[in-house]
């Protein structure tokens, strides 16, 4: 698998999480997604993300079982908001309706829920929106009392490799960037 580009990413500090524990954010993107190929001929791309947070899975994931806290995590310069009925009950199947704006344009996105293993990991795909494909598959992993909290998503956009390296992946980063900094900070509480 060859690597589009390998990312640290930037804090001013080292987030502080509790007795002396800190969390290391570290994203990878790569120009390939060997499950995917089988699947189709657009060009795939991967995007790794994963942040140590200091609570146990079974107190991690509820925080994200709740499709409200995705506005939490989102920067508000996308203007995220939610459209499906609250409270949104999260399982396989279920269909969540947002509103956003990328690149300034504003359009609808839709995902679907298709896999769900509280407290473990679930699966969102995207059935309508801007991308060719999204498929994003979020895990929790008990490790040094805390939870390794692994985001893993595959897409593919339209234009293919010049518009990735050109839009897509800096403004993926950046909104990854975004939401680690929103974890830490809710979780550090």
């Amino acid at each position: 698998m060859g690597y589009f580009g390998y990312v640290k990413i930037p804090f001013p500090f080292l987030g502080r999480l509790g007795k002396g524990q800190f969390a290391l954010p570290r994203m990878i993107i790569t120009a390939s997604c060997e499950d995917c190929k089988p699947l189709t001929s657009m060009k795939i791309f991967t995007l790794t993300n994963e942040l140590w947070l200091p609570q146990v899975p079974e107190e991690v994931f509820p925080f994200f079982a709740n499709a409200v806290n995705l506005e939490r995590l989102t920067p508000s310069s996308l203007r995220f908001r939610i459209l499906t009925p609250l409270p949104i009950e999260m399982s396989v199947g279920t269909l969540i309706d947002y509103r956003i704006r990328l690149q300034g344009i504003p359009m609808r996105w839709q995902s679907e829920i298709t896999l769900w293993e509280p407290p473990h990991r679930f699966i969102d795909e995207q059935r309508r929106g801007p991308y060719r494909l999204w498929v994003h598959e979020h895990t929790f992993t008990a490790q040094d009392g805390g939870t390794l909290a692994k985001d893993i998503v595959h897409y593919a956009v339209v234009g293919g490799a010049i518009v990735q390296r050109v839009f897509v992946a800096s403004e993926l980063r950046r909104i990854f960037e975004y939401r680690n900094a929103a974890l830490i900070d809710y979780f550090a509480q």
